[in-house]
């Protein structure tokens, strides 16, 4: 996740200079070069480095997918491009879930790793084979020369400065630790460095123009889809983790009780493209969209464990329309509000790039808000015995959870245990339905601007 959330805009900067094609081959031959070296890994460095690998490709695979449709789409057939790339998507993050716990559980952690190569073996040919789009004109060691090295440069140091604290703080320090702060201040002073530099006269092709944000509907819509971002990625690692510490099911079970969201997300997102399509309007779909999720995130924290299995998946599919219609719709107003055809492009990559840095910064707010909980009720654990061998912070809470089933306590004991586990996760639903109202507020100031635009980007698809 870090190494995506550093190099999603250098992808987008990038591929506006030199391309689409070149950094997206460069994304996939990555991502497969880290999912081997994470499948070999004899040992944790390795590993992580694979990881590390896998997040430099996936970054622009997924940045430079929603651009590329973006560029073969006039904004006016675009819904119903989105919708279809939506079914793609939903799909995978379906499948992701089920096919990981069967690998864990009845082969190997190693084939998560395996399973990418077919894949992407496949889409890489497509890509080569049938993706025609318009060349620049200039030549390469032209376009080489107009890159924003230094903006890029200077982004890379305070994004990585920024983003490393957050992964850390809450497990291997505490927040108010100068090992996170420092880290966390230098960054967001480069960041600003990196703002004031792309703002001067003398770049002539920023990296992140400051352009995009001049509309107020741009800057509304981007601040969405940050805490879209912080919403759905907390809510998608802590629900499984919801169903196995506080129900206590496998991996596999957990997989299989979190497909009442996925499948709603998958027809929802279809479903929301569509009616844009047909009524040529997003606002409501936007509000409706919030709306539902925060009433979805709301009905999580009623479960517990005697929750029944009506409450516990209507809370997800009410979760999940939300989820569905933002995830489609909330990038449409940043393609309209952008200042000509050709931003197009530039914006959407900066639209998805606030997404995962925003679900950076929610998964960090959840951890923390559940290792706060926990620490605070580690009191009411004090008649467990003493063979549990744990410390009870936070971060060691969350590596028992695969343990819990097994272990050999009075009733009333783990009971007592699990509630703890249920009143931690029930403070992090709190939380998300602080951030989905939120959401819903900022984007009270969206405008309704047209999408009957048949202009084409440069980079456009060529036919045969």
């Amino acid at each position: 996740m870090l190494a995506v959330v550093v190099t999603q805009p250098l992808y987008t900067s990038t591929s506006d200079v030199l391309g689409r094609k070149p950094p997206l081959y460069c994304s996939f031959l990555l991502f497969v070069a880290g999912s081997i070296v994470f499948s070999l890994s004899q040992d944790m460095p390795t590993l992580i480095a694979g990881r590390i690998l896998q997040g430099l490709g996936a970054g622009g695979i997924d940045v430079l997918g929603e651009i590329i449709v973006a560029d073969m789409t006039t904004l006016k057939e675009r819904p119903l491009y989105l919708g279809l790339l939506a079914v793609p998507m939903s799909v995978g993050s379906i499948l992701g879930p089920s096919v990981g716990a069967l690998f864990s559980q009845r082969a190997s952690w190693r084939w998560i790793g395996w399973v990418n190569l077919p894949v992407c073996a496949v889409g890489l040919g497509l890509v080569f084979f049938f993706l025609r789009l318009r060349e620049r004109e200039e030549g390469v060691k032209e376009r080489l020369g107009r890159l924003d090295w230094m903006g890029m440069g200077i982004f890379s140091v305070g994004a990585t400065a920024l983003v490393l604290p957050l992964s850390w703080a809450g497990a291997m320090y505490a927040w108010g630790d100068w090992k996170t702060v420092v880290p966390l201040v230098v960054g967001v002073g480069v960041l600003g460095v990196f703002v004031a530099y792309e703002g001067s006269e003398r770049v002539k092709e920023p990296a992140l123009p400051l352009r995009l944000f001049r509309s107020r509907t741009a800057v509304v819509s981007f601040v969405g889809s940050f805490v879209h971002g912080m919403v759905v990625y907390c809510l998608l690692l802590y629900l499984p983790l919801f169903f196995q510490a506080v129900l206590l099911e496998s991996p596999l079970q957990s997989a299989v009780s979190l497909l009442p969201l996925s499948i709603i997300t998958v027809a929802v997102s279809v479903l929301s493209a569509v009616s844009v399509e047909l009524f040529r309007r997003y606002r409501w779909n936007i509000w409706v969209g919030w709306g539902m999720l925060s009433v979805g995130l709301g009905l999580l924290s009623l479960l517990g464990q005697n929750a029944s299995t009506a409450v516990k998946f209507s809370a997800q599919v009410v979760a999940g329309v939300g989820v569905g219609a933002l995830y489609t719709i909330l990038v449409l107003p940043v393609q309209a509000s952008a200042p000509s055809v050709d931003d197009t492009g530039l914006a959407v990559g900066v639209f998805v790039s606030f997404r995962l840095f925003g679900a950076l910064i929610g998964l960090a707010i959840g951890s923390s808000v559940f290792s706060s909980v926990w620490e605070m009720s580690v009191s009411d654990l004090s008649s467990l015995p003493d063979s549990l061998g744990v410390s009870f912070s936070g971060y060691e809470a969350i590596q028992l959870i695969p343990s819990l089933g097994k272990l050999k306590l009075p009733p009333d004991a783990l009971a007592l245990l699990l509630g703890v586990y249920e009143k931690s996760m029930r403070a992090i639903w709190y939380v998300l339905v602080g951030f989905s109202v939120l959401g819903l507020l900022t984007s009270l100031l969206t405008r309704e601007i047209t999408l009957d635009r048949e202009e084409m980007g440069r980079q456009r698809f060529e036919d045969a």
